[in-house]
């Protein structure tokens, strides 16, 4: 298969992979470990995600951060101006990872468009109480920002999995050398777990995960897309869940699982299909597409089981 190579809402892998240097594998690797490519849920039966049952970007940070062998200093909470003083503070030791922030309060992006939940993470490279200067991924290297307007964005009220505010990480050290192949092999029964739509009690009720959650959505089209499920499509959810499966089937390849590596590939190239008929607003073409989708996710299931079976006889 061609890789993908280009702009997409990466955001935290970004970030994790700024803040690590050159000890970061690439990109794709970082994504990958995440776990956000091994399903797809629909959160209370409505809004669409092409990341698993119960899944958000604080867990898989974590998750690739400790597959990658890093420990960090995770902290969040207090006044702003503890939080602020905080941040200073951590930059002093070296780059931090600010996030969920509210992109939608982001001042530095073009048409700001105020809260909306919208979540976004960042490297903040210096701070104090007139500025804060950071990388942003979305494509804005040192942009610097009036610390107020910084802490309104940072206190993400808004995004729903938000568990405190001021939240960022911090004080990134090795815990010994870990290979790129090796953590993605780690990380695969975890993916296989994702893949089984648990959810693990994480997701809110009526939620629903896997092929059904695709299904589903198929049906909210057919009865009439809510203007906000359809821009949330458009805009975000297609683009980034076919990036993360295009790399999650690059990942599997690159450790000899091929025949899983090939069902996520062909998912990436259904779900990429999806981006032209929800654009131009043929929603039956869309449904259509949906539904060539929803059964690759129990094939996805199936075919890394097996060979995670097999797996240790390779290693």
């Amino acid at each position: 298969m061609t890789p993908y190579l280009g702009s997409g809402p990466y955001c935290y892998a970004s970030s994790i992979g700024m803040v690590l240097g050159e000890r970061a594998p690439a990109g794709h690797v970082i994504e990958t470990l995440t776990g956000s490519p091994f399903g797809v849920q629909l959160i209370e039966g409505r809004r669409p995600f092409f990341d698993p049952l119960g899944w958000d970007p604080e867990a898989g940070v974590a998750a690739a951060l400790g597959l990658l062998g890093v420990s960090y200093e995770r902290t969040g909470g207090g006044t702003p101006e503890e939080a602020l003083a905080r941040l200073r503070a951590a930059c002093a030791r070296g780059p931090v990872i600010a996030g969920p922030l509210d992109m939608g309060l982001l001042t530095h992006h073009p048409g700001e468009r105020g809260p909306d939940g919208g979540d976004h993470y960042v490297v903040v490279l210096s701070a104090d109480d007139g500025t804060v200067v950071l990388h942003d991924p979305h494509g804005f290297p040192y942009a610097a920002l009036p610390a107020p307007d910084f802490v309104r964005a940072w206190r993400a009220d808004a995004v729903e999995y938000a568990d405190t505010p001021f939240t960022m990480r911090s004080d990134f050290a090795s815990t010994g050398p870990v290979s790129a192949g090796e953590a993605l092999v780690r990380s695969l029964p975890r993916a296989l777990e994702w893949l089984d739509a648990r959810g693990e009690g994480a997701a809110p009720v009526g939620s629903l995960g896997g092929a059904g959650a695709v299904e589903a959505l198929a049906a909210l089209v057919r009865s009439g897309l809510a203007p906000d499920t359809r821009v949330l499509l458009e805009v975000f959810g297609v683009r980034v869940g076919a990036r993360r499966l295009s790399d999650a089937a690059r990942c599997l390849a690159e450790v000899g699982l091929d025949a899983p590596a090939a069902v996520a590939a062909e998912q990436a190239r259904l779900l990429g299909a999806v981006q032209y008929p929800l654009s131009r607003g043929d929603d039956p073409g869309l449904e259509a597409a949906l539904r060539r989708l929803a059964p690759t996710y129990p094939r996805l299931r199936d075919a890394l089981a097996q060979a995670l079976h097999g797996l240790p006889a390779r290693r």
